[in-house]
């Protein structure tokens, strides 16, 4: 969201103040415990300080953890021990995290007082789908929720652990996860969209990669009148087939589709069309390759071809986003080994990352012409920094009597004390990393954030 400060802070206002008012409230406490007597006594690991234990996850001790949250809170640890965070941790549910995203992010942002700010391609919100596996705790509970990958070698099995897949519907632009699904890794990418289909709104546009092209789903798109921007593979379809063949970049051709034999079950279950229009466009890329893009927006006069490939581009931002979750907030180093308590890591995860886009500077700061070098160019907040800066300050913004402003603009201090350089022009060559290399740097180089 482009926005200046003082319309940036009141979202952000709103946004945690709909956070404190739901951590007082006992409805949205009831909505998510375990049972109907957890929670009712007064006690230390209450219900708001084990959500806030949770978004404050750290990869050290949970003992360690209890004993500086406590702390902060100015409290005498007692008798609150890692065994008793286990057990408190039981009675509560992850879904409070989801509604908490959904209040309090969401329906802020996308509101109708907000959503002018809202940053669009072509008055379309631009978002992107994708999916990752990740690696989940190999217990009992864990295979039996999600089911065991057997692991293969040159000589047979060695042995099997447990994966999920994570899928997320993001708004690219605005660096916000609109919809998150933790899955099955069995369950295929394309019946996991179906389901993300349900939280976009009329008119978006959804970035896909080659692995959802496919009838069935691009019929659904246009059954919620939603439209998509797919990669196709060389095999996916005879006109992809043809276009590659050509060789030619900017070239745009509308094209009436049937579901082929595989797919025609699926449509008629699902009562779709059995037919769809869909124009394909041809795109070529700084490394000279061609790539063939599917796409709802048939209207060339209002969406030309030459606008795809800037577009497209955008679906980038799903792949760091990943990589922020994997790397920056450390998603996969869990601090529970149940089904429940892996739930929580994830979609508080969520939840913070999407508070750190509301908490953050609106953009880079624009380059200053005076200066020369690295000094001019635009800079953008350090995320370690930030996500630093959000975690410690956690309990200031849904405990502290200090308004909400005055938090902010000393967080906003801290953001902007560190800035990065933004080099939109730089791209790396992507390189094949050895098992041996990656381990290297996740064991003696990676710097962590909390």
């Amino acid at each position: 969201m482009r926005l200046e400060h003082s319309q940036h802070d009141q979202i952000s206002v709103q946004c945690f103040e709909i956070i404190r008012q739901s951590l007082d409230s006992p409805e949205f406490q009831a909505r998510h415990r375990a049972r109907p007597q957890d929670f009712t006594r007064q006690r230390a690991l209450g219900f708001g300080v084990v959500l806030m234990l949770l978004l404050q996850k750290t990869v050290r001790s949970a003992q360690l953890h209890l004993h500086e949250f406590f702390q902060a809170l100015g409290r005498t640890l007692g008798r609150v021990t890692a065994s008793a965070w286990t057990q408190a941790r039981r009675k509560f549910r992850h879904a409070a995290f989801i509604e908490l995203n959904q209040k309090a992010v969401l329906e802020v942002v996308y509101g109708p007082e907000n959503s002018p700010a809202v940053r669009r391609w072509r008055g379309h919100r631009l978002l992107a789908l994708d999916s990752s596996l990740i690696c989940l705790p190999e217990t009992e509970a864990m295979g039996q929720e999600f089911g065991w990958v057997e692991g293969r070698n040159q000589k047979g099995r060695w042995g099997r652990h447990v994966q999920g897949r994570l899928s997320v519907l993001y708004d690219v632009l605005n660096r916000i996860a609109v919809h998150t699904l933790l899955l099955d890794p069995r369950v295929v990418e394309r019946v996991a969209a179906e389901e993300h289909l349900t939280q976009a709104a009329d008119g978006d546009v959804v970035l896909l990669d080659r692995g959802y092209a496919g009838y069935p789903l691009w019929a659904r798109f246009l059954a919620a009148r939603q439209h998509f921007i797919c990669r196709c593979a060389r095999s996916s379809f005879q006109t992809a087939k043809d276009l590659f063949a050509q060789d030619r970049a900017g070239v745009s051709v509308t094209v009436t589709l049937t579901p082929c034999k595989g797919s025609a079950q699926a449509v008629a279950q699902g009562g779709l069309s059995e037919t769809v229009t869909v124009r394909f466009v041809t795109v070529r890329l700084s490394t000279g390759a061609l790539e063939v893009l599917a796409t709802s927006l048939v209207d060339e006069t209002q969406y030309p071809t030459e606008l795809f490939g800037q577009a497209y581009r955008h679906r980038w931002g799903i792949e760091t986003y990943y990589a922020l979750l994997k790397g920056r907030l450390d998603l996969e180093n869990f601090s529970g080994r149940s089904p429940e308590a892996v739930r929580q890591d994830v979609y508080a995860t969520v939840l913070l990352s999407n508070l750190e886009t509301m908490l953050s500077e609106p953009g880079p700061r624009p380059m200053d012409p005076a200066q020369t070098g690295s000094a001019a160019r635009a800079r953008q907040i350090n995320r370690a920094v930030s996500f630093h800066a959000i975690k410690t300050h956690l309990l200031d913004l849904l405990l502290s009597p200090k308004p909400l402003e005055e938090i902010m603009a000393q967080m906003r201090t801290l953001f902007n004390g560190a800035p990065v350089c933004k080099r939109p022009e730089r791209k790396p060559p992507r390189q094949k990393t050895s098992a041996w290399r990656s381990y290297r740097f996740q064991r003696y180089l990676r710097k962590g954030t909390f």
